[in-house]
């Protein structure tokens, strides 16, 4: 049976606080805490997600305040007014 490809890993030294390990230690779920190269992979994909999402909502709040969108929402709005009073409830 043939497999695919190794994963890539890449190997990287680092030098924590004591008291971030500790800390860290501290918070992480007990099946974890003792894979400390598991715990620090969630942690950087939680902090990889967090930072794309801030990205994503600096980049919409961006968006709202400009001009041009705020003008073609506004058109939309008008070209779709006439289904708003279709006659259907609002659920």
């Amino acid at each position: 049976m043939k497999r695919g490809p190794p994963a890539t890993t890449l190997r990287r030294s680092v030098a924590l606080p004591a008291a971030l390990i500790g800390e860290l230690d501290s918070v992480a779920p007990p099946e974890l805490r003792a894979n400390f190269n598991r715990l620090v992979i969630l942690s950087l994909r939680e902090y990889v997600a967090r930072r794309r999402r801030q990205e994503f909502d600096s980049a919409v709040a961006a968006m709202a305040e400009d001009p041009q969108v705020q003008a073609e929402c506004a058109a939309i709005a008008r070209d779709f007014a006439a289904t708003e009073v279709d006659g259907l409830g609002n659920d």
